[in-house]
């Protein structure tokens, strides 16, 4: 078994077809149809559908573990070049949305600043979008809710969020400056899709005091559910984060009961990160540290 027949498999599964994937690869495609045919052999096993250029079960697999190996790969040449005083490379790096529209502007300035040679690509997604990539090695490391599901992972905490109700100004709840969850009870919301952490947390804060939502839509990302609050769809329950930028004619609400939502830093339980990697971890406890004080509804964890 070859990298390139590896990386003939993962182009394939990234770009849809053998000559996208041959163009990726700077390359032919009868390579990468010679790379498939002899990996297959080998396996003694169908990877790949020709007939659509669509993997197989086996196929997903294979290149699943092939992206751990590509990940490693790179950390091995990152780690032999911080040894000589070098840290170069690539680091990805997933975060949910709300938590990247502060801190990574800031990590971003940061690691150029102390680290010129380290390339830092961030995207954003949500916790159950991220985990898998994080899983399959597309990426390093997530900033995700916690916590996490996946036994493949592990996870350490950064910091705690505020969970407070956002609704239009000429709402009666808007008058109040801070209310009880029972306030909550039969008000339609828009709230979290059924199954994500967020809504888990809502429901079972709720559900413990006897109170009933009512979900005037549901929405799979806090993102989405702050913009259409703010557009006017309905109220919400939003982390501090996701309403720091709550316009004119909207209030932001406190709600005693609801728990703080939690986030935190999530990397690979096997396996060890690069050493840029390691560099923009550091950081990033450095640059969250230093900033809670100035987020209105954040908070240091309260527990490791």
């Amino acid at each position: 078994m070859e990298l390139r027949q590896l990386q003939a498999l993962v182009a394939i599964a990234d770009h849809g077809s053998f000559s996208a994937a041959a163009s990726s690869l700077r390359t032919v495609q009868s390579n990468v149809s010679t790379h498939v045919a002899r990996l297959e052999r080998e396996l003694g096993v169908q990877l790949v559908d020709r007939h659509g250029a669509v993997l197989t079960e086996e196929g997903v697999a294979v290149v699943e573990r092939a992206r751990r190996v590509a990940a490693e790969i790179d950390a091995c040449v990152a780690d032999v070049a911080s040894m000589r005083s070098e840290l170069v490379g690539t680091v990805h790096l997933g975060m949910i949305g709300t938590t990247a529209r502060w801190l990574a502007p800031l990590l971003l300035e940061r690691t150029s600043t102390d680290h010129a040679g380290v390339r830092l690509v961030i995207g954003d997604g949500t916790s159950s979008t991220l985990e898998p990539q994080l899983v399959s090695g597309a990426i390093d490391a997530a900033i995700l809710n916690l916590p996490q599901s996946s036994p493949d992972l592990t996870e350490r905490a950064l910091f705690e969020e505020d969970l407070i109700l956002v609704v239009a100004a000429d709402h009666p709840l808007a008058q109040r400056r801070e209310i009880e969850v029972s306030d909550l009870d039969g008000l339609p919301m828009l709230l979290p899709a059924p199954g994500s952490t967020f809504r888990a947390e809502i429901d079972e804060a709720t559900r413990a005091r006897g109170v009933t939502l009512v979900a005037q839509a549901e929405l799979d990302g806090v993102r989405l559910i702050a913009s259409l609050t703010l557009r006017g769809y309905g109220p919400a329950i939003l982390p501090a984060s996701g309403a720091s930028d709550v316009l004119e004619g909207y209030a932001r609400v406190s709600v005693r009961g609801l728990p703080r939502r939690q986030v935190g830093v999530v990397v690979r339980r096997r396996g060890r990160p690069s050493a840029p990697a390691r560099a923009v971890l550091g950081i990033l406890d450095e640059v969250v540290l230093s900033n809670l004080d100035a987020r209105h509804g954040l908070h240091a964890p309260t527990s490791a």
